[in-house]
């Protein structure tokens, strides 16, 4: 997607240390006006942060403010909702009926959005979808029937105003008792937070797309490549980038050259902790919050038993590690028995880290391990099934032979063709068809043969001696909610435009495209296909996404589905919900950018 050029910059300026680990306490101040003042510093510092408090019932106030926070030793003005980060955690009950009350302190706009939350579309809360918006100094009142249980999460739908703090965590128990036992239960938040107003880190990466990425091949890989395959190989293989006009670093946007990795609101420094007794069972519910952020979680001389995620029951599975994609929820059970143990979630570009304890009492912790090393995309990763070049187009050609008839602005609709042998088998290569408006300024990179593995756990977690959790291990019980086959299939390109930061969905930003129809009750088969060299968590609000084996049978139920790079999944949904609902990459400034789609369910 873009040169790779011989940087001479490897790493970022070791003053970036400071902003990686964090302060050990970080601070809110509530109701100042937005400049900071110099005596905010200290209060900020002084000020506890880290231990969101808990509000349970079915009636709940939030207020929405700016206030100072200080993770970096540098004061800055957050987004908070009754002034922590993360915000307050809402312990709701199945069947209840909940009454928020949501009031905006500010001077612009918000809203909030529940995530994974089954409701009616004018609780949903996003702006321009489903309701208006909140204004400066009104208050929304949110109701809704909570009609599921399990661990879920709430955010700002409003501009970048969940990448400077607003998210927090739901916890719904079951209205007949709890069936998953665990004599502890915490919440794990991670997040990431930037000093950087983040209109600025979207400028720049509008400027320059790998503006914070310090992973790029520099002039010293190239002297080592030179001494392990000799100088006419080296130069082959750099050329052979720069032709594709990618990098093999393309991890992820936004780095820790900027990002302060937290968890449960606090920076690693910070180490939150979590208390527990020898031989206690204990729930520790993981949710991504990250704007911009995969997460790999482990701990370090403890096995985690996966027991649930995006809010389902899901058969257990004990692993030494998994992926947590923004938006995504993982409930593990672990049974520890040393003293302490480290909570460990590396960005996925090993650039950061964030860090907490599981400790027999406070103070205490564990070594911290050392981030992996980065690893480079493979060829699969970017071109699919196929080994060679020719299951690759990059748009460098206009010609668009074969494309007649393709479907248009809402994506490829086959409708009208015949479900018999629409499955994705994992034994048969899968030939892509691209819509005419993937051709065009939005699009570098088109991949006609993708890879339709879910047991592939992504790009460096692959052969790392763990054992990894990957897709095609979850299964939720009881299958599917609907026994129906799909009656129609429709078909979503991923695509985008690295040079010009641009984030699509057909080759279409959201401005452009019109909204995707789906006929209330109608059973769809959705493929996600993406094009493009980076993961998106993509998530669909209001309804569920039932999660298809390459094979077309049942794995789980997912509000939110994450397609690494030239892969391409399906899933089932049964359009049950009326209304206006949004559909998006789950990376938050993909979504700004314009990878988003609005669904009418009528």
């Amino acid at each position: 997607m873009k040169q790779t050029p011989l940087k001479t910059c490897p790493l970022p300026d070791p003053s970036r240390r400071r902003f990686i680990q964090g302060l050990a306490a970080g601070g809110v101040l509530m109701g100042l006006s937005p400049w900071i003042k110099p005596s905010w510093a200290a209060q900020a510092a002084a000020t506890h942060t880290g231990a969101a408090p808990v509000l349970s019932g079915t009636e709940f106030d939030l207020t929405i403010a700016e206030t100072a926070v200080n993770f970096t030793g540098n004061p800055r003005m957050a987004t908070t909702i009754n002034g922590s980060i993360p915000a307050p955690v809402l312990r709701w009950r199945e069947g209840d009926t909940v009454t928020i009350r949501v009031t905006n302190r500010m001077n612009v706009p918000t809203s909030i959005h529940w995530h994974g939350i089954i409701l009616p579309y004018q609780m949903d809360g996003v702006p321009g979808v489903s309701f208006n918006g909140i204004a400066p100094g009104e208050t929304f009142t949110y109701r809704f029937k909570v009609q599921q249980a399990g661990t879920y999460w709430y955010h700002s739908h409003t501009g970048f105003q969940e990448q400077t703090g607003m998210y927090g965590a739901i916890i719904i128990e079951p209205r007949g008792g709890a069936n998953i036992r665990a004599d502890r239960d915490y919440v794990v938040q991670l997040s990431d937070w930037t000093d950087e107003d983040p209109m600025k880190v979207f400028a720049r990466l509008k400027k320059q797309g790998d503006y914070y990425n310090f992973n790029e091949p520099t002039a010293a890989d190239f002297f080592r490549d030179v001494s392990v395959m000799g100088l006419g190989a080296a130069l082959s293989k750099r050329r052979m980038w720069n032709e594709m006009r990618m990098s093999p670093t393309d991890l992820a946007d936004i780095s820790g050259y900027t990002y302060t990795y937290l968890m449960n609101g606090s920076t690693p420094a910070g180490n939150w902790t979590g208390l527990f007794k020898p031989g206690e069972r204990v729930r520790l519910r993981f949710i991504s919050s990250g704007t911009q952020s995969f997460f790999d979680v482990r701990i370090p001389g403890l096995k985690m038993t996966v027991v649930h995620v995006d809010g389902q029951d899901v058969e257990p599975v004990t692993v030494d590690e998994f992926r947590c994609g923004p938006g995504e929820t993982y409930d593990v059970l672990v049974e520890p028995r040393d003293e302490a143990y480290t909570l460990f979630a590396q960005s996925m570009d090993r650039t950061g880290y964030a860090r907490g304890s599981l400790a027999v009492r406070e103070g205490l912790s564990a070594p911290v391990p050392e981030l992996d090393k980065p690893e480079w995309l493979t060829m699969a990763d970017m071109m699919g099934s196929m080994g060679g070049m020719a299951a690759m187009d990059h748009g460098t050609s206009n010609t668009m032979t074969g494309m007649e008839g393709m479907a248009g602005m809402e994506g490829m609709d086959h409708s009208g063709h015949s479900m018999a042998g629409m499955a994705m088998d994992s034994g048969a290569a899968v030939h892509a068809r691209h819509a005419k408006t993937e051709y065009g300024p939005s699009v570098d990179m088109r991949v006609d043969m993708p890879r339709t593995n879910l047991d592939d756990p992504g790009i460096g977690l692959r052969n790392n001696g763990r054992r990894v959790l990957t897709y095609a291990d979850l299964h939720t019980p009881g299958g599917s909610m609907d026994s129906r086959g799909p009656e129609r299939e429709i078909e979503l390109h991923l695509t985008g435009n690295m040079e010009r930061y641009t984030w699509s969905l057909d080759g279409l930003e959201f401005g452009k495209s019109t909204p995707i129809h789906f006929r209330h009750n109608q059973r769809l088969r959705v493929i996600l296909h993406n094009d493009t060299m980076m993961t998106h968590p993509m998530h669909l609000h209001g309804m569920w996404s039932e999660l298809q084996n390459p094979d077309g049978s049942f794995l789980a139920r997912r509000h939110t589905i994450s397609v690494q790079p030239a892969q391409r999944v399906s899933f089932l949904v049964t359009a049950d919900a009326l209304g206006q609902w949004a559909w998006h990459c789950h990376l938050l400034y993909h979504m700004d950018a314009g990878m988003f789609r609005k669904v009418v369910v009528a």
